[in-house]
């Protein structure tokens, strides 16, 4: 899995960054046996649903279809959290068409976006400097 290999997570504090992730939230399109035998070998636990015809052949075939892959119903909810986040970024129209073509350009704007939406969640009348 080519896009696995290069993702590298900062650690906090001094050492390597992360290379593997523990788990791992996929959609139907992405239950293959390839695909999830590939994260077996690198040890990730994954939160893909079946597809209902891979379930109905695993069924036909009775005992020799094999059990079911783990699914874990309430991380496969979470992603659908995420999904909402990356689609509110979306509607900007300079994060959906990447107008600016340097990183720094576009991780600023992204930083922009991002302090505006969350200005947007802060209810009316909580004054932000007031931390104690």
């Amino acid at each position: 899995m080519p896009l696995l290999d290069r993702v590298r997570v900062a650690t906090p504090g001094p050492g390597r960054p992360r290379a593997r992730p523990n788990s791992l939230t996929g959609d139907r399109a992405y239950s293959s046996r390839a695909n999830r035998q590939a994260l077996r070998d690198k040890r990730i636990t994954t939160t893909i649903p079946q597809p209902k015809d891979q379930i109905a052949n695993r069924l036909r075939k009775g005992r020799n279809g094999g059990r079911p892959p783990a699914f874990d119903p309430a991380a496969y909810k979470r992603r659908n959290q995420v999904e909402r986040g990356f689609n509110r970024r979306k509607h900007w129209r300079g994060v959906a068409t990447r107008y600016d073509k340097l990183g720094a350009h576009f991780q600023a704007t992204l930083d922009l976006v991002e302090m505006l939406d969350w200005l947007r969640a802060v209810p009316d009348g909580l004054d932000l400097r007031d931390r104690t």
